[in-house]
């Protein structure tokens, strides 16, 4: 019998599960070389005595169920997310697996190590840290980002873990970043499940979870402001649940084609369907009928259970978008969180409107014309009309002054503000839920759109928005927000101690860290204002002059 401890950090306390004795399928050699079994078997648990018998315990019970058998690797990856669904204040991630020294060694861990991973940098801790000597590694040397780090005299290293910052794509992260240790002073631009929040199902799941935890904690009204979402379902899991609100909101009760005399997407309704794990308009495609998707349910492979499925969303498609020239636009805005636990984030006052090149339209036979309902630049360029030089793009200043002309500066300055309010309720979505980890920071790429009653939706938060600047304003814009980028995360320690509202062009979006008094007001105004990075450089850089003098 082996005794296991199960820790749990429960809304920022921590309960301990001890005690508990759990039944060790026992296999000899002869056995095993017959049948090597994939993982350790723990059968059934139960108190050791009546003493260990605590309220913990009982609500653990009541989670995972007390006459369900209990193996590491299913407590860890299905009980827990249980215990989040049940308990949203619950933080299944930072849940720890730790048997005491008593226990067998053998037993299996969440987290293997692979002999083709590295072993442990052990020796990056050695190196001290030198503010004047920054060593840094870049997954993308052709874009912005590796001109910024090259700029600031840091120095580049192709070494796999002798790196003081590492500028990585997410693939590196699942190979080895649970698998070395960093030193103190190292920053990575990843937190580990980031995907939380990028992956567009996940954001849609966090997003419904915190509106009904708001709801059942008597929030009623804080609730009513998490709607700019679109109706969205998870395919396949959510396929039966969508059907029966496509065949209730749908005029057609056969379902195979558009109605008599119907020529716009507004008279029926339409769909959008996108991959959750693509990005730049890969894989996304809009329908109004049923049957446009029904073949996938006859593949064999789109079931739940098959890890090997491709897995979409399928929203309401926002059919009503605000137009500039007949043209139909959305916002990419930067956000910089440098903390979940607690909650640090900056948000860019400077971002882009993406156009696209056709005029829009809601009939029927412009359905399927990618250049009339997506604003990606991936998909826009190769239309016969694109401009290199000039793009598709507006600056966010110049978009905000434009509705200023239009609407008024009042009801513009409300719509940025909700705009704001956006984000950072997103952000709250998930921060009990992403991994804290003080070697992280992340740059989101938002997207966000419009529609002509001026409200926001979200659309999609990119984990890796492109570095590549497409046209010399696209560069201005990409090369000093990632400057700014860097100095929040002040490798080289010039920064203030304090909490600051303004570094560069970033104004703060919440800052959990600074004390009661001195939190800063919410700066939603300055999104699209005039952008005085390099004035505010300047101003932060004086105290460190004057006290070198």
């Amino acid at each position: 019998m082996a005794v296991l401890c199960l820790r749990w950090r429960i809304t920022g306390c921590e309960y301990r599960l001890a005690g508990f004795r759990y039944a060790v399928t026992v296999i000899s050699n002869a056995a095993a070389k017959r049948s090597p079994p994939s993982t350790t078997a723990l059968q059934q648990y139960s108190p050791r005595n009546p003493s260990d018998i605590s309220p913990t315990w009982f609500a653990f019970q009541q989670f995972i169920g007390g006459q369900e058998s209990l193996t590491v690797e299913h407590l860890w990856k299905q009980d827990l997310e249980k215990i989040q669904d049940a308990r949203p204040s619950f933080c299944r991630y930072s849940a720890t697996y730790s048997p005491p020294a008593c226990a067998d060694r053998k037993l299996p861990t969440p987290y293997t190590r692979s002999p083709q991973r590295p072993p442990p940098a052990n020796k990056m801790a050695l190196r001290a840290p030198n503010k004047n000597l920054i060593r840094f590694r870049c997954f993308w040397k052709t874009t912005v980002i590796f001109e910024v780090l090259k700029n600031r005299g840091w120095t580049e290293t192709n070494s796999e873990l002798d790196w003081d910052f590492f500028w990585s794509d997410v693939g590196w992260m699942y190979e080895f970043f649970d698998h070395i240790h960093l030193a103190d002073h190292q920053r990575f631009n990843h937190f580990r499940n980031y995907y939380e929040l990028t992956r567009k199902d996940l954001l849609i799941k966090n997003l419904k979870r915190m509106k009904k935890t708001l709801e059942r904690d008597g929030q009623t009204v804080e609730a009513g402001k998490y709607n700019f979402f679109p109706q969205t379902y998870a395919l396949p899991a959510e396929y039966g649940l969508f059907v029966e609100e496509f065949k209730r909101m749908s005029p057609d009760p056969k379902l195979t084609k558009l109605p008599k005399g119907a020529k716009s997407l507004q008279e029926v309704g339409v769909w959008i369907m996108k991959p959750v794990g693509k990005a730049r308009g890969r894989g996304i495609f809009l329908f109004t009928r049923l049957s446009q998707i029904s073949e996938w349910k006859k593949d064999h492979r789109w079931k739940i259970e098959n890890p090997q499925v491709e897995n979409y969303i399928v929203q309401r498609y926002i059919d009503n978008p605000y137009l500039i020239g007949g043209k139909k636009f959305d916002l990419r805005l930067y956000v910089c969180v440098l903390s979940y636990a607690p909650l640090k984030a900056y948000v860019y006052r400077s971002g882009f409107a993406r156009f696209t090149i056709a005029h829009f339209t809601v009939k029927k036979e412009d359905i399927v014309n990618n250049l009339v309902h997506l604003t990606n630049f991936s998909i826009q360029k190769h239309a016969p009309t694109f401009k290199s030089k000039t793009g598709t793009k507006w600056s966010l200043h110049s978009l905000k002054m434009h509705m200023i002309s239009k609407h008024g500066e009042q009801e513009v300055n409300a719509l940025f503000h909700k705009i704001h309010m956006l984000i950072l309720r997103s952000l709250l979505a998930v921060q009990n839920v992403i991994i804290q980890d003080k070697h992280c920071f992340e740059l989101y790429g938002y997207d966000i759109l419009v529609d002509d009653t001026l409200k926001p939706w979200i659309l999609e938060v990119n984990a890796s928005p492109s570095l590549a600047a497409d046209t010399p304003v696209d560069h201005e814009l990409k090369y000093g927000m990632l400057d700014d980028v860097l100095t929040l995360v002040d490798m080289e320690h010039k920064l203030p101690p304090q909490s600051l509202t303004q570094v560069g062009g970033f104004d703060v979006l919440i800052d959990q860290t600074a004390p009661p008094a001195a939190k800063p007001p919410q700066q939603s105004h300055l999104l699209g204002c005039y952008n005085d990075r390099l004035e505010n450089l300047k101003e932060l850089r004086k105290p460190a002059r004057q006290s070198t003098a």
